[in-house]
């Protein structure tokens, strides 16, 4: 008996020694492959492949372990450690990931995206030491960012929590996660102020749309970012200044807020700003450049839907590179500057046409300017809609119900081809 079982002990640690494949990792794999609802794992996905009578990282891409992982060699000991966790979107679902131990530690990719997966983020995410990726996008985890774990994965570069339902402030603890370049927290509930993330100097992307923020927006943003959008939130003030000193920024949309006041001039003459995305706030007026718009990079501008008045700015039709502007749904009123026209029709030079050009839904009247009346069809989309113009080319305009009124009358009016 004595020898049958040193017989086997000596089987099982050969076994072991072979294994190419580091324990600890294995035991992590079927722990996560333990907690999945068995009824969502569809045959033919990658969890559904894998057997455990095998050596995972040995048997990685045959029919018992098709996908789901990555492994590598990360020392001379001639074990492989998981690198790398990519599942599918084969709609796994599961509410104890917080179960797992997540130990780790040589991961670098952790995607769960696009699938079913519920409940609270785990605070054991702390123990993926080297994490470079957090991908969460599209399920359905709930509760607070967990301050501590999150923001204790000091080399992360990634971290998407997207499409969600979490809940709670965004914590200071992001600071802490220097290399940062892309956040993305984008359609969940968070509330609360947006916190200060001067300290992630290497961050270009943010995307923190459709929660509930309050608050105003953020003065003290990292300079390294070149996108930014805090659409659709709660935000009150206006447009901070220290925006200017982000020179690499390219994109913001702070649209579907409550913005207010005037619309800066700094946002006007900004060094790299291409895309400004105003719209659907509450802005009254518009400042001017000192430039008159000449230095601005700006190719797409759009204002609509706020309560802007006075007359058209002149100095958007002297800016260069601006080929897309959307006034709509304000309280505009006056004729339509002659420079847009030629803008649309005849640019000079070096100049951008204006290819899109929307003025409808506000108080403009008189008539179209002459270049207007020259385009040919398709070569601009131009928008005068429920205004109160007259001389469109083979158009008659009415007011709304028919009835033919002076202009100080009228203001929407329904065009009937003859």
């Amino acid at each position: 008996m004595r020898v049958l079982v040193l017989l086997l002990t000596v089987l099982s640690l050969l076994l072991l020694a072979e294994s190419k494949t580091f324990w600890g990792d294995t035991q992590v794999l079927k722990q996560l492959k333990n907690t999945l609802d068995p009824n969502s794992v569809a045959q033919g996905s990658c969890i559904s492949s894998w057997d455990f009578k095998l050596d995972p990282c040995d048997a990685l891409f045959s029919d018992r372990f098709t996908c789901g992982f990555r492994c590598d060699l990360v020392d001379d000991s001639g074990v492989s450690r998981v690198t790398e966790i990519g599942l599918d979107q084969a709609g796994y679902s599961g509410s104890s990931l917080s179960s797992l131990t997540w130990n780790l530690p040589y991961l670098e990719t952790l995607d769960l995206s696009g699938n079913y997966f519920s409940g609270s983020l785990p605070e054991s995410f702390s123990n993926l030491t080297r994490l470079r990726r957090l991908i969460l996008s599209g399920n359905s985890f709930s509760g607070p960012i967990p301050s501590s774990s999150i923001g204790s994965l000091s080399n992360l570069e990634e971290l998407f929590l997207d499409n969600n339902n979490l809940q709670g402030s965004i914590p200071q603890s992001l600071n802490n996660l220097v290399r940062l370049n892309r956040l993305e927290i984008q359609a969940n509930s968070l509330s609360g102020e947006f916190p200060d993330l001067n300290s992630l100097t290497s961050l270009y992307y943010l995307d923190a749309s459709s929660n509930a923020i309050t608050g105003q927006v953020p003065s003290t943003l990292p300079a390294s970012l070149i996108q930014i959008s805090m659409r659709n939130n709660s935000l009150v003030g206006t447009v901070p200044e220290t925006i200017k000193q982000l020179g690499s920024l390219q994109v913001l949309d702070l649209s579907h807020n409550q913005l207010g006041d005037s619309v800066p001039a700094h946002l006007f003459s900004h060094p790299s700003l291409q895309q400004l995305t105003l719209s659907f706030n509450q802005f009254t007026s518009l400042q001017t450049p000192s430039s008159a718009g000449l230095q601005s990079q700006l190719i797409a501008l759009d204002l609509s839907n706020n309560n802007l008045l006075g007359f058209l700015p002149s100095f958007m039709a002297l800016m260069p590179k601006l080929s897309a502007l959307s006034l709509e749904n304000n309280k505009f009123t006056g004729m339509i500057p002659t420079q847009y026209a030629f803008k649309v029709a005849l640019p000079g030079t070096g100049v951008s046409p204006f290819v899109r050009l929307l003025l409808g839904g506000n108080y403009l009247f008189g008539p179209l300017p002459g270049p207007l009346l020259s385009m040919k069809p398709g070569s601009a989309n131009v928008g005068l809609g429920n205004n109160c113009l007259y001389r469109c080319p083979r158009v008659f305009f009415f007011c709304q119900g028919g009835d033919q009124k002076s202009l100080s009358e009228c203001r929407s009016f329904v065009p009937v081809i003859p």
